[in-house]
């Protein structure tokens, strides 16, 4: 089976090598150097469904590579070396009442967190029964992963995924598109408080955010149980409440402190840090994700 998609962050072939996926020596690159082509040989279907409960999810089969407008248009108001590059380390954007402008595109720095959310957070404080739970997902490879289905994929799943997002900073609110899944958020800066209660609970949850100094602070609650935290499947219930805290460190880079609290699920909060990198002089790409047929044949232990 060959499998082509785009590499938006340079590392997708490395980070698959060290998981001992073998891959076809075939890379192609075209226009802006940050969209790489990988072609992918998988060879038996045991490397396949390990590739896809690794995060990896590929919908679209693709003979050549297709590539959207404006990826090398040259991003308006960005500080510059003198060779013309994006000077990546320049001093953070500030908008008019001296906050830090988070606008932009944005991607983590690596998957290790879209696997395993605690990768860095120690033992993680579980439950009983949520102990259980995830053990039992990491023993089946995590086949029952709703994002193998075309799921969304949650909060804050939704931010260490090798597929960008991009931030815009509107009066009243802050919006984040997500290329993957075609997924949005609505941040609330109005005043309003989190609801009490939560009629329909939803994949994304609602939000609310405020400024705490030069911190993004969001609070995310009303989520539903059916996804995962991670493809190593952290569970969570009902009342799963997520704190991040976004950190503009300088113009190109970003870190989202995340602080899990789900009393239901955990016997204490956790925290996990996910770092950003500005993608500049690019945009969103098209990702639709629809009637995925591997999962039916995807087999645990």
């Amino acid at each position: 089976m060959i499998l082509q998609l785009v590499d938006r962050i340079g590392g997708l072939k490395p980070w698959l090598n060290g998981r001992g996926l073998p891959l076809k020596n075939e890379i192609s690159r075209q226009g802006n150097s940050t969209y790489t082509c990988v072609r992918i040989t998988v060879y038996h279907s045991a490397q396949f469904m390990k590739f896809l409960l690794l995060g990896f999810l590929v919908i679209i089969l693709i003979s050549s590579p297709s590539f959207a407008q404006w990826l090398d248009f040259r991003t308006s108001g960005i500080p510059r070396t003198p060779d013309g590059k994006p000077n990546l380390t320049a001093p953070t954007p500030r908008m008019a009442d001296g906050k830090p402008d988070l606008t932009g595109i944005w991607v983590a720095d690596t998957s290790k967190y879209l696997g395993n959310l605690a990768a860095d957070s120690g033992p993680v404080p579980f439950q009983p029964w949520a102990e259980k739970v995830y053990e039992e997902r990491r023993a089946n490879l995590g086949k029952d992963d709703p994002e193998a289905r075309c799921m969304p994929q949650g909060v804050p799943k939704v931010n260490t995924l090798p597929y960008p997002f991009k931030i815009f900073q509107l009066p009243g609110e802050t919006v984040i598109l997500y290329e993957m899944f075609y997924l949005y958020r609505q941040i609330f800066t109005d005043g309003r408080q989190l609801p009490t209660e939560f009629v329909n609970p939803s994949w994304m949850g609602y939000s609310v955010g405020k400024w705490d100094g030069d911190d993004f602070v969001v609070e995310t609650a009303g989520m539903n149980e059916q996804f995962w935290m991670d493809t190593n499947g952290h569970p969570h219930t009902d009342q799963l409440r997520v704190t991040e805290r976004f950190k503009r460190k300088d113009f190109g880079h970003m870190e989202v402190e995340v602080t899990i609290d789900d009393p239901k699920a955990y016997t204490k909060p956790w925290m996990a840090t996910i770092k950003q990198h500005l993608l500049p002089d690019t945009e969103l790409l098209e990702f639709v994700c629809e009637k995925n047929l591997d999962p039916a044949h995807l087999v645990g232990k």
